[in-house]
């Protein structure tokens, strides 16, 4: 353990994380502090931006001062459903764009419970649906966190099934895959967890969820059709509670020969490449990096 995690452990101790996502109802209006919605110029240091509104939700769009890649980096942030984007995010995401010459899309999906799941994938759907207008699908990347991860999941699985062009590959850090979260294995992990709870987590996606059940494959991509999906690069992590149901998901996965990279985070929490400080988070983002380069963009 790297003394930068052991400062970030230290700071989600102090400042309660755990706690918050042992509570239910999760309180989302306390999470929602931590939203920023209109990036200033400092905060995306080194690139220009502009927002527009699609659908119910907003689209953040990165330019950083080189851009050259021809790839456009689509990004579905975490928040369970319930809050984001956060400080974090913002500067995840401007550091790929920076790093990799690209335009980024950051999609300010609505939020639960004022709105459902089928209505937020819905405005992911219609996001990449207005990219396609501007950029070739094999020239676009989805990337996504946590929920932002489901996002990106059940949105390949609804254009394989329309039968619409897929996305170059997809890159899900840490996502929900089943938000049941009920599988016995998890209860283990809850105890060296150091920023999800069960709670916490069934309860926003209770919120979410609305008429439909948590089973349903709009929340729960991991009860979707998984054959047919663009390449896909996971991130895990052992000391999070979501990572028993994304080792049923990678199995399942690799049963249909699609294409998928795990990279595990041995001793790493809940979404772990986008923390701040931490060597192992910049370890993370250096290996995205290296999977936009890597990706074969006609």
């Amino acid at each position: 353990m790297s003394l930068g995690y052991r400062l970030v452990k230290l700071f989600l101790k102090l400042t309660g994380e755990k706690k918050s996502w042992s509570k239910d109802p999760i309180d989302y209006i306390a999470k929602r502090k931590k939203d920023i919605h209109a990036p200033g110029k400092l905060l995306l240091s080194g690139s220009s931006s502009e927002s527009k509104q699609i659908d119910r939700g907003k689209v953040t769009k990165l330019h950083p001062k080189k851009k050259n890649s021809g790839v456009l980096l689509i990004y579905c942030h975490g928040g369970a459903f319930v809050y984001g984007p956060t400080r974090e995010n913002w500067v995840f995401l401007n550091k790929l764009s920076k790093q990799t010459h690209s335009e980024a899309w950051m999609i300010d999906y609505p939020k639960a419970p004022e709105h459902t799941i089928d209505l937020i994938t819905e405005n992911v759907y219609q996001v990449y649906q207005e990219a396609t207008k501007l950029y070739d699908p094999s020239k676009i990347i989805l990337l996504g966190d946590s929920a932002g991860g489901s996002l990106i999941i059940t949105l390949a699985q609804r254009l394989v099934k329309e039968s619409k062009p897929l996305p170059n590959r997809i890159i899900p850090i840490t996502p929900v895959v089943d938000a049941g979260v009920t599988n016995p294995d998890i209860v283990k992990i809850d105890l060296i967890d150091p920023i999800l709870s069960i709670n916490g987590v069934r309860s926003a996606n209770e919120m979410c969820v609305g008429h439909l059940s948590l089973e349903d494959p709009l929340i729960s991509p991991l009860y979707g059709e998984l054959s047919g999906l663009p390449p896909i690069h996971v991130f895990s992590a052992t000391d999070d509670i979501l990572t028993p149901d994304q080792l049923i998901f990678i199995e399942k996965v690799k049963e249909t020969n699609t294409q998928i990279e795990v990279i595990e985070g041995k001793g790493m929490p809940h979404v772990w490449p986008i923390l701040p400080v931490m060597p192992e988070a910049k370890q993370g983002i250096q290996k995205i990096v290296s999977i936009i380069q890597g990706a074969h963009v006609e």
